[in-house]
């Protein structure tokens, strides 16, 4: 099997994670909910994974909160920062995790190419915000955070930036790219498990919880503690998710995210090189702006679900068809659907060129040109 879908989860994750959290399930803890040895050690675990996270976005370790996912984190921050009254700007790259929030909350919405000219020419009196991925899940295009930041912070906005496709992959410093909340999974280019993620804040911000719960300490208030991380995570935390981060985190740390970035990048460029020379293929990039390893195409006249089925089916090659919840990618380039190829830290490029001649072969059905 070639598998080329990480940008949905990642495939491979390092023997040290799932020897980690095999080892934890033998030996469960629930931080904060006691004194005893394994509830100890839990929260060893999560204050450890936090200063290991606070290292990887340079931000406060203390305003690192831990969420099932980017799905969650965005929602906690829409939620809790945004109304009708508020001008928000954003791309039409984003994912549903980031759109339907903002649809929710009802905000006055602008979407833009996510270019710094475009957002300086939507900024309004009531503008309060500038939210942004930092990576397109769909064309793999890399927005470029830190000048947008930049203008952001000297022009008194809030910058979000939803990191599901680079946290792990592509160096993040919240302080230097100017980054008042960060959002992000775990089980993408970080190469934990699924069911983690978070939210990295900067500053004072002060964000409403989506929910409220059972934090482990001040238990007769009736309000939610207001201190970070406890304000945003009510309940029990996902301690498998927290423990497969906290060994996936040293392994980046000792392979270098750079490193593995250029992996992506070079499998995912020599794909791009071979397809692009297929007439009967459209590959969707914008040739301005680098990409990590995902490339997205389709085949004239045949239907992207079509051509991932005879990939699965005929060579063993596992790629993601549909819409890939961001429908205003696809509005923008007049598609509905796209096959989506994204290379991880497994492929090679012998693989690279199996995926292009599969392609070439499922193009060239029932052609004669």
């Amino acid at each position: 099997m070639i598998y080329v879908d990480n940008a949905a989860t990642t495939f491979y994750k390092p023997d040290s994670v799932i020897t980690a959290v095999s080892e934890y399930l033998r030996h469960p803890g629930n931080p904060g909910r006691g004194t005893n040895h394994c509830a100890l050690e839990a929260s060893r675990t999560v204050l450890d994974t936090r200063i290991k996270l606070a290292e990887l976005f340079d931000c406060d370790m203390r305003k690192v909160v831990f969420t099932s996912g980017v799905t969650e984190s965005l929602n906690t921050v829409i939620r809790g920062l945004f109304g009708p009254e508020d001008h928000v700007i954003t791309t039409y790259m984003e994912h549903n995790s980031m759109l339907r929030p903002l649809y929710r909350q009802n905000c006055e919405l602008s979407i833009c190419d996510g270019s710094l000219a475009e957002i300086k020419k939507l900024v309004k009196e009531n503008t309060k915000a500038v939210l942004i991925n930092h990576v397109s899940n769909v064309t793999g295009e890399i927005n470029p955070i830190r000048e947008i930041g930049k203008f952001c912070r000297e022009n008194q906005l809030l910058f979000l930036v939803d990191s599901a496709q680079s946290a792990g992959l592509l160096p993040i410093s919240m302080k230097k790219d100017f980054i008042d909340v960060l959002c992000f999974t775990g089980h993408k280019g970080l190469l934990g498990i699924q069911g983690i993620g978070g939210i990295c804040i900067e500053g004072n911000l002060k964000i409403s919880p989506l929910k409220v719960g059972g934090t482990g300490y001040r238990s007769f208030d009736k309000a939610q503690p207001d201190k970070y991380p406890s304000a945003l995570e009510a309940g029990t935390l996902n301690m498998p998710g927290i423990v497969s981060l906290n060994h996936s985190l040293d392994y980046l740390k000792k392979q270098g995210i750079e490193t593995l970035l250029h992996h992506e990048q070079r499998i995912a460029d020599e794909f791009c090189r071979q397809v692009e020379t297929f007439p009967f293929v459209t590959v969707y990039r914008n040739p301005k702006k680098e990409h990590v390893g995902i490339v997205s195409l389709n085949i004239a006249g045949m239907d992207a679900a079509y051509v991932s089925d005879r990939l699965s089916c005929l060579y063993q090659i596992e790629t993601r068809a549909g819409a890939h919840c961001a429908p205003l990618v696809h509005e923008y380039y007049g598609t509905e659907s796209m096959v989506r190829f994204s290379f991880g830290v497994q492929n090679t490029m012998e693989e690279a060129a199996q995926c292009a001649e599969a392609i070439y072969r499922i193009g060239k059905e029932g052609r004669n040109d």
